[in-house]
């Protein structure tokens, strides 16, 4: 496939799904933007079956390399295997001038996710980062009081993530292990640092962290899930953490982490994330030099609130925002939106509110993060991108001659 192939003649988007696993439903959204998806890649044999469910009778490859040597013909390919396969699958694909729709993290170490960058650049290849929380109403709606300058300019901003589902998530397959994930920081994280990034218009560039493995590596409960899916063992009665059953048998990462960024502004970051509460949400905290906002649930129902005049402690704030509805769609409406905004850069170059070189950025925020926790807290300085990829992703990958 040429670079002249990424702009389809055909009303139909033909998509390809490789890695039918717990997020491959996401590309089902392709269908509300003229698009069907034609074909899928997984090697698994019970993945075909789950195939034919989510997308109909479409052929199902064991790899991308037959993929790409069969006659299927693509418009862009979801990416959503695993997160230690990310950087292999993306670069066979953009190497064979197939869009690249990846899920988020973008790899797994710095040197994976510009090792991608590079090959976009290269090819010309067009590259997405499903970083859906970007479409998010409560991040949206956050971005714009910002923006529109209630708070003042941005110094500082606190996250905290309460991942009441994380035993279930993260702790009975290969996310619990270094060698497949990294850290947590990247699956989790991954999401936040770069909402934070966002509200502060610009990314980290010194990290520094401490967290443990403070619950999880104490359960004798452990299985070989592989012969399961996330869906089989979730269970909203998993509880308390410590009682946790069919954990995965080796689990290396933190389930508690900690991380606080200094910015290429000078915008200072703090991010906690925690697998063993009761509660899932995630709050966020913005402070500027005339005020602070802060959600309360991160959802519809929830709201945020906005204090921008001196008070003691005052519950409500001065103003209150409710989280609209984002409308149906995973991630609260976010999902559809991402694959939206996908399928039109690829067929108009329309400039995206993702950005691979924010994905990046997040990436190695989370990647340094876990490197200071497990060095003594020992602050990580993240490398910068050459001039000329930053201008090419910046202006949103532009054909060259």
């Amino acid at each position: 496939m040429t670079e002249d192939d990424q702009i389809p003649t055909a009303e139909v988007f033909r998509a390809a799904v490789v890695g039918v696993g717990a997020r491959a439903g996401v590309a089902r959204h392709v269908e509300s933007v003229g698009g069907r998806v034609v074909a899928a890649v997984d090697p698994a044999p019970q993945s075909r079956a789950r195939a034919a469910q989510l997308f109909g009778d479409v052929p199902v490859f064991a790899s991308v390399a037959e993929l790409l040597a069969s006659e299927v013909t693509l418009d862009g390919a979801f990416v959503t295997t695993p997160d230690f396969t990310h950087a292999e699958v993306a670069v066979e694909l953009l190497e064979g001038g197939v869009p690249v729709y990846l899920e988020k993290p973008l790899a797994i170490s710095i040197e994976d996710a510009d090792r991608i960058l590079e090959t976009a650049y290269r090819t010309g290849s067009k590259l997405y980062v499903g970083h859906n929380m970007r479409h998010m109403q409560v991040v949206r709606m956050m971005k714009d009081i910002v923006d529109r300058g209630e708070i003042g300019e941005v110094k500082a901003i606190w996250c905290r993530h309460f991942v009441g589902h994380g035993g279930d998530y993260y702790f009975k397959d290969w996310h619990a292990e270094r060698d497949k994930s990294t850290s947590l920081l990247l699956q989790k994280g991954a999401h936040d640092i770069d909402v934070m990034h966002w509200l502060a218009g610009t990314s980290s560039r010194t990290v520094v962290g401490v967290g443990d493995l403070a619950v999880y590596g104490a359960v004798e409960s452990r299985r070989d899930n592989s012969d399961r899916r996330m869906g089989d063992w979730f269970s909203m009665d998993s509880w308390p953490p410590h009682a946790q059953q069919d954990l995965n048998p080796v689990i290396d990462v933190e389930d508690i982490s900690m991380i606080m960024m200094r910015t290429d502004s000078g915008v200072l970051l703090s991010y906690q994330q925690c697998h063993f509460t009761p509660d899932y949400w995630r709050n966020y905290t913005v402070i500027g030099t005339e005020g602070r906002i802060e959600n309360f649930d991160d959802g519809t129902g929830g709201e945020i609130r906005l204090w921008n005049a001196r008070s003691d402690y005052l519950e409500k704030g001065h103003a209150r925002y409710p989280i609209e509805d984002g409308g149906d769609g995973g991630h609260g409406g976010a999902d559809p939106l991402t694959v939206a905004e996908f399928v039109e850069f690829v067929r108009h170059g329309t400039p995206t509110d993702t950005n691979p070189i924010a994905a990046r950025d997040a990436v190695a925020a989370g990647v340094a993060g876990a490197i200071s926790i497990r060095s003594g807290s020992r602050p990580q300085e993240i490398p910068v991108l050459s001039d000329e990829m930053l201008e090419y992703f910046t202006a949103h990958q532009p054909a060259r001659g």
